[in-house]
């Protein structure tokens, strides 16, 4: 039987990207953040290679701020309840947020090509950094 986490047991992802943990804290990022992208998922090879793929580019998105949040989490139930999402049909379960608003949303494993050409077409182009 899967292991279903009590309502104040922590619930985190082991990913590099800042970790949303509550309800409240997802509606104050997408309400103050202008450009958004939130996967939510688990520790599974589809999930995990969105991760590695949005930690892959995030500095190269400075105008975009980039977050995962545990589908499993009961506080992620705010995310259909605030936005008109329904359950995805595959994890993960991205969604782009551009002034609070859901604009992009996409379910199951993506491509890197995949992820950088919504980014570019809802954020605009990647920021450039010096070395590049």
């Amino acid at each position: 039987m899967p292991h279903k986490p009590k309502s104040k047991e922590k619930i985190m992802l082991y990913t590099n990207l800042k970790h949303i943990e509550t309800a409240a804290d997802y509606r104050q990022i997408i309400s103050e953040q202008p450009n958004v992208m939130i996967c939510y998922g688990r520790m599974g090879l589809k999930s995990i290679s969105v991760y590695d793929i949005m930690e892959k580019i995030e500095s190269r998105y400075r105008h975009v701020k980039f977050y995962d949040m545990e589908f499993d989490n009961p506080e992620s139930k705010a995310v259909t309840e605030t936005q008109d999402c329904k359950e995805p049909d595959e994890l993960p379960y991205v969604i782009y947020y551009k002034n609070g608003e859901a604009v992009h949303i996409t379910s199951g494993q993506q491509t890197e090509h995949q992820i950088v050409t919504i980014l570019n077409n809802i954020f605009g182009k990647k920021t450039m950094t010096a070395h590049q």
